[in-house]
Order: C-alpha cells, then structure tokens, then sequence
C-alpha cells in the first residue's frame, strides 16, 4: 500500500534499558497484525533484536526500524537501544524520526535513560509522548512515575490515554489540562474555550495535534507491552496527534540552513543507518524530497560522485521486503550501496544538497586489540572496517610509536560486543590490553662525552672517535645537530654519519627507553683514520657517546597531559573534583551551562585516563560525559616516573 506524506509517522522509541521500548515496538506489531505471535526479548525472537549479538544478551545494540499500517497511517517505528555505550544508535534513529516516544517503567520513576532521552529530544525540538510501561507489575505505581515526571520535566506532560485501571483514573482527573492545552493552541480555539467552557472531539484533536508539534503538550500514556493493555491508545495517540515529516523538525543543511520537506520537490535521501552484516550491506535511507526509485541516479554530496541507486526495500528488523519506490518522508533501504556510509546525502545532480552529518560523541574509552593468533592483524583491521561501516562511533587506528592497535568507543560494552562480533562474523579471535602510555625523555643538564669505536679484524679494520656535547634545548622538540670541529679533527663527509647515528639513537632514551626530545647535541671534536675510519664506525660512535653521555645528564621523564572537560550536574560535582585530584589533574574553572549542570575544565596527565570513562559513569551514575585532548608534555613527578620505568622494563621483559 503507498502512503502519502501527510499519512506517515515517523516515531522512536526513547528511554533506560530494560523500560520495555522492544516489547513495545512488538505489541504494537502484533496489535496491528504485522506479526502473528510475540515475540520475547528473553527468548531471543523479537522483531527489533535480530542481531545474534543482540539475542545473546538479551538487550538491544542498535536501532532497529518497523513500519506499521494502522488505520490509513504507516508508523514506522524505530526501536533505539537504551544501553548508554549506544548512544550513537539514538543519534540515528533521532535523525530519521519527527516525533518520539520515551518509555519510563512504572516503578523506575524518572531513570537517567529517561533524562537522556527527554535532552535529546530538547536540542533537536522533536515532540514527544511519554509511555509509562510495565503497569501491571508488582510494585509499580503509575502515579508516583507521572509525578515524578512532570516534576523532572515540567507540567507540559499531561495524562492522555490508558487502558482500564487505576491508571485511567488519572487520565480523567487530567481531563480540564488537556482541554486547556488544546485551547491553548489558537485564538479561535480559546475564545470558543472562554465563551463555551468546552471544545467539540474535532476542535479537541486539532488543538492538541498542535500543541503536540509546538511542544506545548506532551501527552503521558500508560500500558503494559506484554499484554498489550494500552498499546491501541498508544498508536491512536501516534496516528491522530504525531507530526507528519513535513510537520516534524526541520533536517538541518551543512551550512546551518533549514531544509524544507517537499513531496513534489526534487529527489533527496538522507542515510542515517548502515546494516552490514551476513546477508548483505543496506543504507537505511528518510527520503526528505521527492520520490526515489531504483536505478535513480543521485549525487553524494560527500564523495561527490553521482552513482545509480540499488533495489529498494522495506525494513521489518532483519526482514526485508523489496519494493518500488519510496515515496517524501518514508523510510527505507538501499541495497548495495558501497560507496555510499552513514550521514551522506543523496540528491537530484542538477540540485544538489547536503545535509548536516549526525553529532556523534566522539570516542571517550580506548584499549589496544591483538589477535589471539599471531600474524591476524590484517584479519582483524579488515573486520574492524567493515563493523565500522555499520557504527561509525568507534574508531581504530596503529599508533606507530606505542606499536599498539588502538580500539576507542564509547565503553567497555561497546569494545566488548566488537570483539564478539569479530569473532562470530569473521572468526578472529582478539585480546584486549591497556592502551601504553607514550611518554618522552628528556635531559636536564648538559655532559661531553666521548664515543670511540675501533676494530681490527684480519684485513682493514673500523675507525671513529668523537667527542660530543649533549644540551638540554627546551625550543626545539626534534633533536638539533650542530658541530663545532676545528682543524679537520673529524672530516665533513663523516657529519651525516654521525648525525644519523644520533637520530637513531634518539629513538630510545636512557630511563625507559622512550624518544628523546628537546635535545642538541654538539659534535665539537675527534679523530679519524685515513684508512680505516668509515660512515659506519663514526655513526656507531656517535651511538657510543650517546649512551655514555645520557645517563648522567640528568634525565627525565616527560608525560602527555590533555584538557579534560567533564559535564556533570551540579550534585555531583564533589565527587568528580575529588577523583580528579586523585588522578593528579589540576581544575582550570567551572563553568554552569544553565540546566543544573556543570563544565569542569582540568588539565590531567594521560596515563590517569585509562579507566575514566567507566569511573565516571559509576560516580554519576552515568550523567556525566567528557572529552579529552592532548595538550603538551610534562615533567614527570619521581613517583608516576618510578612507576612508568618499571611497566617499560617489565614489557621489555615480555618480548
């Protein structure tokens, strides 16, 4: 059946993990006999959790698109995970949906996914309901939720529909607020509200469909998916009050523009999914302008080419259903789309847009991977690419100067379900390590030494001796060389040999064995035979000096810092101050960002970092969030020196 733009509603559902978003999305396939039976999430068989990965751990990992006809409507329904190392699915599932659903469980009260949710909402101006669930279970208390909401969130969440209970008492004790929040949405309307004290069922549906896209009203629902009580008000509530995309919030263009939604306008797709897996690569597509169809040329604003598009299917959870066209504001597939990644646009080449890519934290928890089996590095490198393809919020990369594969993400779950699916998908197996710290050496004080390298062996032997200076030289990070010889003690055409030597050198310090920076070394005499001396025996001795010179030119350890900033409300900013001064940071300002939060500017040394992203989540219960960039080096404190000496000695050791 094909929808026209006006019937399309285009909803996510938002909220904790475990508050019954899939078990939602499965009652309200079921109600609408899209499925004949429902499925559990602890049985591993729901529509939106297909993902092997997903029914093992009985919890949704990524948003999972379902389309329902109810009533002349398509409500394409996108399940996005509530597990916070996941974040980056809600980022797509927000940008594809015009209006969302945040579920909160009965007896839950206002849950951080709930916070979370309601903040994504707010900076994008998406309308929302709020479903409280799971109202039949013991101990829940729909009233004290509902409180407790409009509490966190204001009195806009006004109780709209529910089945029979003690919960639709609530629903008719709120009758009055909702008929002042649809008079509230027109003059007209509120003088017929003044004059009368009351409102048609029509003029009743009008106000409060656009007191829902203005965001005056949030209309609070309750059910229980499991018995699908409540779940017919809920797609009622969709169907007669949800925006239709050309309703919703405006897509915002890269330059900041707002892109308007136009069925007859020019074709525009934008992609804000990529599943990648067994059964082939699909680029989920919200068709924002005009209709496409296969075989469609359009331009990618980011590769700048202009390629055919795929065959074209509706996505049911892992089910697809090949169909001929997708019409302005529906949601789709494209299959075999290889060029084509998550967050491009793809539009008509003679009118070309492109549409602002999807804010994705960036990585905040890194650890370095290796195969279990020696020589699967490339094996891994290449799963990890194409995972990448299907989540672009984690990011790999060598790090040349640690020799370690660096994995970074949002958590330790999110690197733990790569690993698996490393495994599962391309059978490698991989281990995870602490991330090496790359400290620097540096010295302090200035020494001459010598550096004499002689050998005879049968024929003609091997020759050098230099003398070098060895300089502390805090303006120059690289190694400077510079000679000072007199009277041809050591012959030009030997410098280069000796510079290179050092350079080499340089490469391992005296402590730890880490680079040297901030050094000048002066070649400022020696001698040479006429003979015997060769490029080689001068580079060789130029090493000779550097290893005797360096140990007692006080050196020392040099540690990366980075600028941390943490957002966290204000109740627990104690906490997190005293943590940082455990991790020897030093607190650089606060500054409030007016939502009862705070931003904590510090400069921390790197190696305290490790575990920050798990730390910070147990302390504030996973409210705060951070970023963290390098900044410069530091001079090591003799306890974290003594300590980084001893973990470079014993991974000596190791290999």
């Amino acid at each position: 059946m094909s929808y026209s733009v006006k019937d399309i509603r285009n909803v996510c559902l938002l909220g904790h993990s475990g508050s019954g978003k899939t078990a939602l999305a499965e009652s309200m396939l079921y109600a609408t006999k899209a499925i004949d039976r429902m499925g559990r999430a602890a049985d591993g068989n729901t529509v939106c959790d297909s993902d092997p990965e997903e029914v093992k751990r009985q919890i949704s990992l990524s948003a999972a698109v379902a389309p329902i006809d109810y009533k002349g409507c398509r409500i394409n329904v996108i399940d996005a995970p509530g597990a916070f190392d996941f974040a980056g699915e809600v980022m797509e599932a927000l940008a594809a949906a015009d209006a969302a659903v945040i579920v909160a469980a009965a007896k839950d009260g206002v849950s951080v996914g709930a916070e979370k949710a309601w903040k994504y909402c707010e900076e994008r101006d998406i309308p929302r309901f709020v479903y409280i669930s799971r109202i039949d279970e013991d101990n829940s208390d729909p009233a004290a939720t509902l409180e407790a909401l409009r509490g966190r969130f204001g009195n806009s969440i006004i109780p709209y529909a529910a089945p029979d209970g003690a919960a639709a008492d609530l629903v008719a004790s709120a009758e009055d607020e909702l008929k002042e929040a649809a008079a509230g949405a027109s003059e007209e309307l509120m003088e017929k509200f003044f004059d009368t004290g009351d409102l048609s069922p029509d003029e009743m549906k009008q106000g409060l469909r656009q007191a829902v896209r203005e965001r005056a009203l949030f209309p609070a629902l309750f059910g229980s998916a499991i018995n699908g009580a409540g779940t017919a008000e809920l797609l009622d509530a969709i169907a007669h009050l949800a925006p239709n995309p050309t309703e919703g919030p405006a897509p915002k263009t890269e330059d900041g523009g707002a892109f308007a939604v136009a069925p007859d306008g020019a074709p525009v797709a934008f992609v804000f999914k990529t599943l990648s897996d067994q059964y082939g690569k699909y680029s989920f597509v919200k068709v924002l302008s005009g209709t496409i169809t296969p075989d469609l040329p359009l331009y990618n604003s980011r590769t700048g080419s202009t390629e055919k598009l795929g065959r074209l299917y509706s996505m049911r959870g892992k089910k697809s259903t090949e169909i001929k066209e997708l019409v302005c504001g529906d949601i789709g597939a494209i299959g075999k789309m290889d060029k084509v990644k998550t967050g491009d646009t793809l539009s008509d080449p003679k009118a070309p847009v492109a549409i602002a890519p999807i804010p994705f934290a960036e990585p905040c928890y890194s650890v370095a991977i290796v195969p279990k089996t020696r020589g699967q590095e490339d094996k891994i490198s290449q799963g990890l690419a194409r995972l990448n393809e299907e989540d672009p919020t984690f990011s790999v990369g060598a790090n040349a100067e640690t020799h370690q594969m660096v994995l970074s993400g949002s958590g330790d779950m999110q690197i733990d379900v790569l690993v698996s699916k490393l495994k599962s998908r391309f059978n490698v197996e991989a281990e995870l390590k602490p991330t090496r710290v790359p400290y620097r050496e540096k010295i302090r004080k200035t020494v001459q030494k010598q550096g004499r390298h002689k050998k005879q062996t049968g024929g003609s032997g091997q020759f050098g001796d230099v003398w070098i200076r060895f300089e502390p030289n805090p303006e120059e990070e690289d190694m400077v060389f510079a000679e000072e010889v007199f009277g041809g003690s050591v012959p030009k055409n030997f410098f280069p040999a000796v510079e290179k030597g050092l350079r080499e050198a340089c490469l391992h310090g005296p402590l730890a064995g880490y680079p040297v920076v901030n050094l000048k070394a002066v070649l400022y005499d020696g001698s040479y035979h006429p003979v015997d001396s060769s490029e080689i025996a001068f580079k060789t001795a130029a090493q000779l000096a550097y290893k005797a010179g360096m140990p007692e030119a006080n050196p020392v350890l040099l540690e990366p810092v980075g600028e941390l900033k943490v957002t966290v409300p204000d109740n627990y900013m104690g906490d997190v101050i005293g943590d940082l001064n455990k991790r020897r940071g030093r607190v650089m300002g606060m500054d409030p960002t007016g939502d009862g939060s705070q931003v904590i500017s510090a400069e921390v040394p790197m190696a305290e970092m490790g575990s920050y992203a798990i730390d910070l989540r147990s302390m504030t219960q996973s409210r705060g969030s951070f970023t963290f960039h390098f900044v410069r080096y530091e001079d090591c404190p003799p306890a974290a020196q003594e300590k980084a000496i001893a973990e470079a000695k014993a991974l000596a050791e190791q290999q």
